[in-house]
């Protein structure tokens, strides 16, 4: 649970330890820009959820199907809105990255707040760009 915006690089570090045991410990492999895109993610979501909602947030981190699962609930009942590219625009480009880097993003509302889901390849296939998206 993340309760002060000086635990983001806290989380960051969390999802670094989660991949480096996910590789060591349990032999999936974990490719750089893995490693990379999660800490982004997570630090991107994690932002949002101490900058937007009101209370506490908790990461969740887990593997299924070759990627890694990044889920930050919060308590606030705002759906957030992902907004067009925009060069002129400063600031408010975290969702904008998140979807540019993951395979897949989900919002669900949840009985008491609302829960954010980045889906991350593990590890690079050759000739494509990540996992399962092709150049």
């Amino acid at each position: 649970m993340f309760e002060d915006s000086s635990e983001i690089a806290e989380a960051r570090a969390l999802a670094r330890s989660f991949l480096a045991d996910v590789q060591a410990i349990h032999g999936f492999p974990v490719s750089g820009r893995a490693m990379g895109t999660v800490q982004l993610v997570v630090s991107e979501l994690v932002t949002n959820a101490r900058k937007y909602a009101p209370g506490p947030c908790v990461l969740t981190l887990d593997i299924q199907d070759g990627a890694v699962r990044v889920r930050v609930w919060d308590s606030g009942t705002t759906l957030p809105v992902i907004l067009a590219p925009d060069p002129d625009r400063v600031g408010q480009h975290g969702l904008e990255i998140v979807m540019a880097v993951c395979q897949g993003l989900a919002v669900e509302r949840k009985p008491v707040g609302k829960q954010i889901t980045a889906v991350i390849a593990l590890a690079d296939d050759p000739g494509c760009d990540v996992l399962g998206r092709q150049l």
